[in-house]
């Protein structure tokens, strides 16, 4: 517990340091703030439910790949779009993370990259980023390659296997989804930019 708390604290304390101050939209949660969120766990969204999501076609779903390019072209998940975490605070990227049509889900290999892509987000007041929780190595465990249940008597267990055993043959087992990589490497996404708001005429 100690040595994960030490590597949200840490990060935490860095990211708080290194982000800009926003001066078009004010916004800036004190360390404490977002420590409490951090420890709360608000910013997860399971492998299960992410499972779903794709399964569904869910077009409200934008997956983002914080590692880098060369990981990202090995591998990654169905039509996710890579942002590596050195590139997080470029102009080209702010439009399409600060938007409130779509769940942007960050991943990596564990948390510790995502977790850090979404903490500075959340400083600069973006809300609609969330994390993969346990990344790749979570989903290649409980999505790609999910285990049986050791008790048959456990029905929510089996539903939870079956439901996985299905994900994984929808999303491809554990194989490289190198459809996914080219589709998504060939297009970037579409960024749709907020509507300013009008100026209300006098006032005091």
């Amino acid at each position: 517990m100690r040595l994960i708390l030490a590597s949200v604290i840490i990060p935490l304390g860095i990211i708080i340091a290194a982000v800009p101050e926003n001066t078009t939209k004010p916004f800036r949660l004190t360390a404490g703030e977002l420590l409490n969120e951090v420890q709360n766990g608000s910013q997860f969204i399971s492998t299960d439910q992410i499972a779903d999501m794709l399964v569904q076609k869910d077009p409200s779903l934008q997956l983002i790949d914080v590692r880098s390019q060369a990981e990202f072209e090995k591998y990654s998940l169905p039509g996710s779009v890579n942002v590596p975490l050195s590139d997080l605070l470029s102009k080209e990227w702010s439009d399409f993370l600060d938007q409130g049509l779509r769940m942007n889900v960050f991943y990596s290999n564990g948390n510790l990259k995502s977790n850090e892509a979404w903490m500075i987000t959340r400083q600069l007041g973006y809300k609609n980023n969330y994390v993969l929780q346990g990344g790749l190595n979570y989903w290649a465990e409980t999505i790609l390659n999910p285990q049986a249940p050791k008790s048959v008597l456990a029905d929510d267990e089996i539903a939870k296997y079956d439901f996985r055993k299905g994900a994984s043959a929808a999303l491809g087992g554990g194989n490289t989804l190198e459809s996914n990589v080219k589709e998504s490497k060939s297009s970037k996404p579409v960024i749709v930019k907020k509507k300013k708001k009008k100026r209300v005429a006098g006032g005091c």
